[in-house]
């Protein structure tokens, strides 16, 4: 059975990075982007990952430039914007892409793991995020609009 833990990225620094690394953690996968109008929720994900990473939350940040190029400058810019605006300090990757052909393998896995409304599995817009159990399988997806502060009760779930 494929878990989340199966796939892997290149790192916003140009280094590998292995989801294996957080097997039997709690992940909390989000596609993002510096010029959106949920940018300002890079804040509460900073939040969640400062409150629970001790108990085993990792937030993940995928930088993603499909919808209404929104993430239009390389990582290095991408990194300075998170760190200089919201103190990010979580994983992020290199940009991806989450729909079409090019569609990272995780995305695929993700969205073919928890559709989304109507049947429709494309992710919609920035900031969709899926919740993945220490298990690696996925227990929910969450849309855009999705404040991360309302995740709480599922990430508490989550962690166990």
């Amino acid at each position: 059975m494929t878990t989340a833990f199966d796939f892997s990225a290149t790192a916003i620094d140009g280094q590998p990075l292995a989801l294996s690394q957080y097997a039997g953690k709690v992940l909390l996968i989000v596609n993002v982007a510096s010029k959106c109008g949920f940018t300002p929720q890079y804040a509460g994900l900073q939040q969640l990952w400062r409150e629970y990473r001790e108990r085993g939350l990792v937030v993940l940040g995928f930088p993603c430039d499909q919808f209404g190029q929104q993430e239009p400058g390389d990582e290095a810019a991408i990194r300075e914007f998170c760190s200089l605006n919201f103190e990010v300090d979580f994983p992020m990757s290199a940009k991806v892409e989450v729909n079409g052909e090019g569609a990272h393998p995780l995305w695929q896995w993700l969205k073919q793991e928890k559709g989304g409304l109507l049947g429709i599995d494309a992710i919609k817009w920035n900031f969709t995020k899926f919740l993945v159990g220490r298990d690696g399988q996925v227990r929910e997806r969450f849309a855009p609009t999705t404040a991360p502060g309302s995740l709480r009760d599922d990430i508490e779930a989550a962690l166990g």
